[in-house]
């Protein structure tokens, strides 16, 4: 049966079938030809695969940034960016990648940051004289960071795949996400004073304290949101309903915004993406189920360990399949396949299940900007009104800066867990008995 899974959803994926229905098509065409009597098992398992307490952070996670782009949060917190960093050749660009940090750390979704802050600043980019593909590629990396700083929906998403805690991978993901924040806005700096771009992207700035006040309410709801999630206060999934009551009240009774009327297309558009993403995760749940049923995962976890036989080299050839199974299957699929496979390997090998799955998250993000698939780059294209094809040559910069954060992240440890330590020394529990997790050659 496991053949015919993945033969069936690669012919899918060939013949440009949605994610979706590819993996679930193979999925109920293996029970059909294997163990017919069995179909009331696709039901069942599609059900209990999106039937978790957690996953209800997802909607509204998505909700809340549709309120905030409508709000005019958003707005307001490119002004905030832009007072702090555009005073300098290449500004604006580096504004873009500090908003999308700022956003990241209410919405949880690369899409929605793609949408809310791309419709701002790829604007101001192109009349700044930008070339339109540049700014395209530049949000499409942006907005990447949405799913690396917490609260994070593949964070989410793999902690309930993997039974690791999701409070522990928020922390965790607050030094990569300033990692690659930074290395991008350095950069963008350098890359725009050497073509000669930015030489105006101080124009219109605002003061800061002027910013700060104005943006005040924007920039209180992420201090909100993680203060309560780490302060014990209301848990992650709470935290996103926490989240979407405050832009309500924000976009609509201080800013005044957000009126009565832009509530219907709010709520449908949240309503459809939140659909697309619980599809997903149905039909990836019960290929999950049929291939661990199989035996696949241990069969797999076996080979791996007895193939490679160190962390190093382990982590380097789960990065490079990562980085390739990212270019053609969504992000949040290939975490609920994927995370109930490599995490007892990684563990096996003396790997904290946490630090491994900041290496998934970061790494399977770049899928987000890779072709074929890469959903921010169709999103970016879609704002900047261009096809994917010109973006292709200024992305690849980008693509090799963000390569570059990972393997820091993937070879020190610490710049996940330090944190996560901290915040959680007397609950972290040691991963399970293993060779030293030193990771290096062997």
């Amino acid at each position: 049966m496991s053949l015919t899974l993945l033969v069936t959803m690669l012919l899918a994926f060939a013949f440009s079938i949605s994610i979706a229905v590819a993996i679930g098509g193979s999925a109920i065409l293996g029970i059909a030809l294997f163990d017919p009597e069995r179909l009331i098992l696709a039901p069942k398992e599609m059900f209990t695969a999106i039937d978790k307490f957690p996953l209800a952070a997802i909607p509204f996670f998505i909700l809340a940034g549709n309120l905030m782009e409508t709000g005019g949060i958003s707005r307001r917190l490119v002004d905030f960016a832009k007072s702090l960093v555009g005073g300098v050749q290449g500004g604006l660009p580096m504004t873009c990648v500090l908003t999308c940090m700022i956003f990241a750390a209410v919405s949880g979704s690369s899409v929605a940051t793609t949408f809310a802050i791309g419709a701002i600043l790829i604007p101001a980019l192109i009349k700044h004289g930008y070339p339109t593909p540049y700014a395209a590629a530049l949000q499409a990396t942006s907005a990447e960071l949405g799913v690396i700083i917490p609260p994070s929906i593949p964070m989410i998403l793999f902690g309930v795949s993997a039974e690791v805690s999701i409070g522990e991978l928020f922390i965790a993901g607050v030094v990569p996400g300033l990692l690659i924040g930074c290395a991008l806005m350095l950069f963008v700096h350098l890359y725009c004073r050497w073509k000669g771009w930015g030489l105006t992207d101080g124009e219109g700035r605002l003061g800061v304290g002027t910013a700060t006040v104005k943006a005040g309410f924007a920039l209180l709801m992420p201090v909100i949101i993680l203060g309560g999630i780490y302060g014990g206060i209301f848990t992650p999934t709470e935290a996103s309903v926490v989240a979407v009551f405050y832009a309500l009240i924000v976009g609509l009774f201080i800013h005044r915004e957000l009126t009565w009327a832009d509530l219907v297309p709010v709520f449908k558009k949240s309503v459809v993406s939140s659909a697309v993403i619980m599809f997903i995760i149905a039909n990836a749940g019960l290929f999950a189920f049929l291939i661990t049923r199989a035996g696949v995962p241990d069969a797999i976890g076996g080979w791996l360990s007895e193939v490679l036989q160190s962390p190093f080299w382990f982590l380097l050839g789960v990065n490079a399949a990562l980085f390739l199974i990212g270019m053609f299957i969504e992000t949040s699929a290939a975490i609920i396949v994927l995370a109930p496979i490599l995490v007892p390997v990684a563990r096996h090998f003396g790997i904290d299940p946490v630090h491994f799955g900041m290496i998934m998250v970061v790494n399977l993000a770049l899928g987000m900007i890779t072709p074929p698939f890469g959903v921010n780059l169709f999103a970016a294209c879609t704002v900047a009104k261009i096809s994917l094809d010109r973006i292709i040559g200024h992305l690849l910069p980008f693509v090799a800066v963000i390569i570059g954060c990972l393997m820091l992240i993937t070879y020190i440890p610490s710049i996940s867990l330090t944190l996560r330590d901290i915040v959680y020394a007397p609950a972290v529990v040691a991963p399970a008995p293993g060779p030293a997790p030193a990771i290096g050659p062997q």
